[in-house]
C-alpha cells in the first residue's frame, strides 16, 4: 500500500494486538505489513499519550497543512510575479504617453 495507506481502525487494531502481547514481528508477518511500521505507530502513540517527547498526531498534521498552504502561496507568488514581469513588458508606465496642459 502507498502513504497512507491503512485507516486508522486498522492501525488501531495491530497495536491493540501488540498491546495484548502479542510479539511485534509475529503481527506485521500475519497482517502481511512491514514491522518497522508498526514500530513507528508504536512511537506515535507513546508521543500522542505523552510518554515520549515529539510531535503529537494532531500537531503533525497541522504542520503538514501548513506546509502545503505555504508551498501553495509561494507557488501563487510565483505565477504573480512572472505575470507582472510579463505585464511590465506589454504596457508602457502611466504618465509617459500624454500631454502635458
Amino acid at each position: 500500500m502507498g502513504r497512507r495507506g491503512y485507516p486508522p481502525e486498522f492501525r488501531r487494531k495491530v497495536l491493540d494486538l501488540v498491546a495484548s502481547g502479542r510479539r511485534v514481528v509475529d503481527v506485521a508477518r500475519d497482517l502481511e505489513i512491514s514491522d518497522q511500521t508498526i514500530y513507528t505507530w508504536l512511537r506515535q502513540e507513546r508521543i500522542d499519550r505523552g510518554v515520549e517527547a515529539g510531535l503529537t498526531s494532531p500537531e503533525r498534521a497541522e504542520l503538514s497543512a501548513a506546509r502545503r498552504r505555504i508551498a501553495q502561496l509561494e507557488a501563487e507568488l510565483a505565477i504573480h510575479r512572472r505575470a507582472s514581469e510579463l505585464l511590465g513588458k506589454v504596457v508602457p508606465p502611466k504618465g509617459g504617453s500624454r500631454p502635458s496642459r
